[in-house]
């Protein structure tokens, strides 16, 4: 079983915030497979689907974005999801463009707090990200109120061309297509 996380803050105050990235990610996965959030454990919001034969969960963490491995550390425990194989998870990057992706298999936190605390909390670093850009925070700019801002129009439809990919991208990693040519596809695409 494969699990689909995107990162993010509950709350209206944080729809649509670079921050919530990953929420809109997986916001395009659940409108295809017609899918809607109506379980919920270990502080998670999440529901079930089928992607390229494969059962997989997809899921939106409600612990706010700093404490994201509390939620998936507990469904990765109740469904025996091994992160090395089974888990992907979404997430913004400040430091790639608006738009642009980066996969990886496997790798440090970069500095993102959430996928800090899902390092810490999984006792590993070896599960897949798609890192989505959201760009720098500009001069003088504190970085919290970057993130927790909203794009510009411009940037709006960047965006959404990156969801659309990062889904794309967990379809082909479901459906076992190799992560050297998943990456070679879709980083800083």
């Amino acid at each position: 079983m494969f699990m689909v996380a995107g990162l993010g803050n509950p709350g209206r105050q944080y729809e649509g915030t670079r921050h919530n990235c990953g929420f809109e990610a997986l916001d395009v996965l659940m409108k295809k497979y017609k899918v809607t959030l109506t379980e919920t454990r270990s502080g998670a919001f999440y529901g079930k689907c089928v992607i390229a034969g494969q059962k997989t969960l997809l899921v939106k963490p409600q612990t706010f974005m700093n404490l994201s491995g509390d939620a998936l550390q507990g469904l990765c425990a109740y469904y025996k999801i091994d992160p090395a194989s089974e888990l992907i998870v979404f997430c913004d990057d400040i430091n790639l463009a608006p738009g642009l992706l980066r996969i990886r298999p496997k790798g440090s936190a970069g500095g993102h707090n959430g996928l800090k605390d899902i390092i810490k909390k999984l006792g590993t670093e070896e599960f897949t990200r798609i890192r989505i850009g959201v760009g720098e925070k500009p001069s003088g700019w504190d970085l919290v109120d970057h993130v927790l801002g909203h794009f510009s129009k411009e940037d709006e439809a960047l965006m959404e061309k990156a969801f659309e990919n990062a889904a794309a991208a967990v379809e082909d990693i479901i459906a076992g297509v190799s992560m050297d040519m998943i990456m070679s596809k879709y980083n800083n695409k």
